[in-house]
């Protein structure tokens, strides 16, 4: 028997097809407390502090909403961007709006700031709402109170005001109320080597459903977060790479490889900022939400299995030891979590209570230990200066940097007794040293390492210069380092500049190198000692300008994705772009189909019978596909061909041992439902060639080869549609 098949539509107004909707019931979440109290006002001014204070009767615990104590507010001793006022709650708050209020009866009101927060009056994180660092409107006069109610809530001991913008006709002055409730949660530090195991009672767990929440904060890029597997093949894991969360998911898979279960999901960026994030990952069968920081992202596993089976016990912190060298490969957490959640099992509070017992190697800890980082965030007119050892045949500087930018100026120094200067940049994404000797003949080396270097993680650079030497090594790869033996007389200067220069800096002194450096920074050394940034910060050391210092306010715009269709997004610092090439698509985001919706839209526009893209959907979330359009006189034919051949042999069958083809469509079922659904008629049609045997065992009902047997078949095949 031969089977012949074709779809073909004819392009109109209106047909109905079958569908199938699964939906999930929404849960009603109960009412919660109000998170709406006053944290400020109670305060005593022990609890205050700020950049300076104008005088005594100006210092920050007098930025009391709607208080005339003192001159009636906070005024610090300049006006300027680099001033602040802080709070400390004492302990860790979940806050959910601010107020601010200018300085009694006065001309000195904020009309503009940010608000920064921190768990520790260090690492600083601004409140960033719509993808943006945010910036909220202050007051217009100086006692009228101006409210925000926050976006989404934020935890934090410390709160930070930095003005932006104040009354032209007066200075700064602010009074605030900050509101919000308690919050309280057990913590659990990991040190990177230590591993806390859940052991199942049955030593078996096989659900249907699960629900694993937790929040992390770490300044780790790589690190198994939790991880479970079973004997079956089964397997759940969650961990870091490169700072983006990555849960790999398999609920079952065969040995022939026809059921192939594993699913690999990555979500979020820049995750290893040491701030808290918020994982939750709801499991109903192969249904999965992962919700990471209120983004959630709904998908379906791979196979066809429903149920997770896992063996003995899950673990948090990292991969059980067992020995395999697959196992051991990836790194532990290191970082702290708190509010470990599994299946309705408190593991923190277990933890706590000694229910659990953790791995025998490394330490668990039950309060956060913060890492000794002090990164420094550049924007397009920043500088750093600090000062160096002069007078040394040893030139030495190194730090870590992360940028989206592929160029901008790191590090520029003059040596001593005009014997030239030393410049490093990133260039095309590569970082790049240009030294300018003035005292031979060849008076530039230039040396270059990396690639792909502004791609938002932190990078290590190490140079070191002397006497017909120089070595550039990036991410500690010595085996990658670029060496020079050109011939090189060194003697450090006074001076180190990272990120860009003085204004009033004499052009002859420094490269034409115009792109200054917008990112972050940190471990910054000099003549190998490491700069101490605080106390650059309070002018003690060196000088700066519009940097901020113990915050990296990096933002990567490419996630979640604007890019449409699976265009590809690249980002600077201050935008994102979309490529399109490849999709089908134009536009910014690569939304606008460059194809046309219909065969019949091609007809239109003059074309003859011939293959085309059609996009059924114009811009909608289905892709093109490619369809042969037969254009005769009055109609218009759209045809979706599959992959059997033009005569496919068929042997015998019977009804324990049926005979089944497979259609493969050039089209999904969604593409060829779009189709259809926009079709005067469609049909898909089956001929038969049958020799010495009967077509259907029912002589009775039908004659073998008749029309209706044809139409019988067509029938039952058109009902799979």
């Amino acid at each position: 028997m031969v089977v012949v098949t074709r779809a073909g539509c004819r392009a109109a107004l209106f047909l109905w097809i079958f569908s199938s909707i699964n939906c999930r019931a929404r849960t009603a979440l109960p009412a919660s407390q109000k998170c709406d109290e006053p944290l400020v006002s109670a305060l005593p001014h022990s609890s205050f502090s700020s950049s300076s204070s104008m005088t005594s009767s100006y210092v920050p615990g007098y930025a009391k909403l709607n208080k005339r104590g003192g001159a009636g507010g906070w005024s610090p001793s300049d006006s300027d961007h680099y001033q602040w006022l802080q709070v400390d709650f004492g302990n860790r708050k979940q806050i959910s709006a601010i107020a601010t209020q200018g300085r009694y009866s006065s001309s000195d009101w904020v009309t503009q700031y940010r608000m920064l927060y921190s768990d520790t009056g260090r690492n600083w994180k601004p409140y960033h709402q719509d993808g943006n660092i945010w910036a909220f409107p202050g007051n217009t006069n100086s006692d009228s109170v101006v409210r925000h109610d926050l976006q989404h809530p934020v935890i934090a001991r410390y709160v930070r005001i930095v003005p932006l913008d104040w009354n032209g006709e007066g200075q700064i002055g602010l009074r605030t109320e900050i509101y919000g409730c308690s919050y309280w949660a057990d913590v659990i530090n990991f040190d990177g080597h230590v591993v806390l195991p859940y052991r199942f009672r049955n030593k078996k767990m096989k659900t249907l459903k699960d629900v694993i929440s937790l929040k992390f904060k770490t300044s780790e890029s790589e690190g198994v977060i939790f991880h479970g597997e079973g004997q079956q093949g089964d397997y759940i894991t969650l961990e870091l790479k490169k700072a983006k969360l990555v849960l790999n998911l398999n609920l079952g898979s065969n040995q022939l490889g026809s059921i192939y279960g594993h699913t690999s999901v990555m979500t979020g960026s820049l995750l290893d900022d040491h701030h808290w994030h918020s994982v939750v990952i709801e499991r109903h069968g192969r249904n999965i939400n992962l919700t990471l920081d209120r983004h959630m992202q709904h998908f379906r596993t791979n196979g066809e299995f429903d149920y997770l089976d896992l063996d003995y016990e899950i673990t948090f912190g990292g991969m059980p030891f067992s020995g395999k060298p697959s196992s051991n490969s990836r790194k532990n957490f290191k970082g702290c979590m708190e509010s470990i959640n599994y299946n309705g099992n408190n593991i923190t509070d277990l933890a706590k209570r000694k229910k659990l017992e953790p791995s025998n190697v490394g330490n668990l800890s039950f309060s956060c230990v913060e890492p000794h980082t002090v990164p420094v965030f550049f924007n397009a007119t920043s500088y750093l200066e600090v000062p160096g050892r002069p007078s040394q045949d040893l030139f030495s500087v190194s730090f870590l940097f992360r940028t989206w930018n592929p160029h901008g100026l790191l590090v520029f120094s003059n040596f001593a007794d005009d014997l030239g200067n030393v410049e490093i940049d990133i260039n095309e994404g590569k970082v790049s040293v240009h030294i300018n000797v003035t005292q031979v003949k060849k008076n530039r080396i230039d040396i270059s390492s990396g690639s792909g270097l502004n791609d938002g993680q932190w990078h290590e650079v190490r140079f070191l210069a002397k006497e017909n030497f120089a070595v550039l090594t990036i991410d500690g790869d010595e085996a990658s380092a670029v060496r020079t033996n050109s011939p090189l007389q060194v003697k450090t200067g006074e001076k180190y500049f990272f990120g860009g220069f003085p204004v009033q800096m004499n052009d002859s002194d420094h490269s034409l190198f115009q792109h200054s450096f917008q990112g972050c920074m940190q471990f910054i050394h000099v003549d190998d000692q490491l700069v101490d940034l605080h106390a650059v910060e309070q002018g003690h050391l060196g000088s700066f300008a519009n940097v901020t210092i113990d915050m990296c306010a990096i933002i990567d715009r490419c996630v979640p994705n604007h890019c449409e269709h699976g265009g590809k997004c690249t980002q600077t610092w201050d935008s994102f772009k979309c490529t399109c090439d490849g999709t089908g698509y134009s536009g910014a985001t690569c939304h606008n189909s460059i194809y046309e919706l219909s065969c019949e839209a091609y007809k239109h526009l003059g074309k003859t019978s011939n293959y085309y893209w059609i996009d059924p959907d114009g811009s909608g979330a289905l892709g093109p596909l490619k369809v042969y359009c037969n254009m005769t006189e009055d109609k218009v034919w759209t045809t979706v061909y599959h992959d059997l051949q033009m005569q496919t042999s068929v042997g015998g069958n019977s009804l324990e041992k049926l005979s089944v083809l497979q259609l493969n469509y050039s089209a999904t079922m969604d593409q060829i439902s779009a189709i259809t659904s926009s079709a005067e008629y469609c049909e898909q049609f089956i001929s038969y060639s049958c020799k010495m045997s009967r077509l259907l065992n029912t002589p009775a009902l039908l004659e073998e080869n008749s029309p209706s047997t044809a139409c019988y078949m067509c029938l039952l095949n058109k009902s799979y549609l």
